[in-house]
């Protein structure tokens, strides 16, 4: 893990024996261990263990994912699949790590850093 995601603090666990139905966000840090089905938004870091199961769409700053995720993953940085996991749906964020004896079915689009975009044109029409 880089530095920024090791100081994000870990505010909230869903343990394994929890599901949870709705939508809802943290405002640091979550680690899944359990069941969600429900939009989730997290400000900071995503920790899905081995067992754990999200039905639906995750937005958040950093995936670290070992579970399984069927639903589309929005990352302002980096998701990581590592060995085990599971991922139905659409990935978009700026890096993707994978590891072995992952399942990923579905489209990723990643973006480059904002400094790193080429700039756009403005269409500046001459006054008739």
């Amino acid at each position: 893990m880089s530095k920024n995601r090791s100081e994000s603090k870990l505010d909230t666990v869903i343990g394994s024996d929890t599901s949870v139905k709705g939508d809802f966000r943290v405002m640091d840090s979550l680690r899944l261990d359990g069941q969600i089905e429900g939009r989730v938004d997290v400000a900071e870091t995503f920790l899905s263990g081995q067992k754990s199961l999200l039905k639906g769409e995750l937005h958040c700053r950093d995936a670290v994912v070992s579970g399984r995720i069927e639903g589309n993953v929005f990352s302002k940085e980096t998701v990581e699949l590592q060995s085990g996991a599971q991922v139905l749906g659409n990935i978009n964020c700026k890096g993707l790590i994978v590891q072995r004896d992952c399942f990923f079915e579905g489209n990723c689009s990643m973006s480059r850093p904002q400094e790193e975009a080429e700039p756009t044109q403005t269409d500046i029409s001459q006054p008739e």
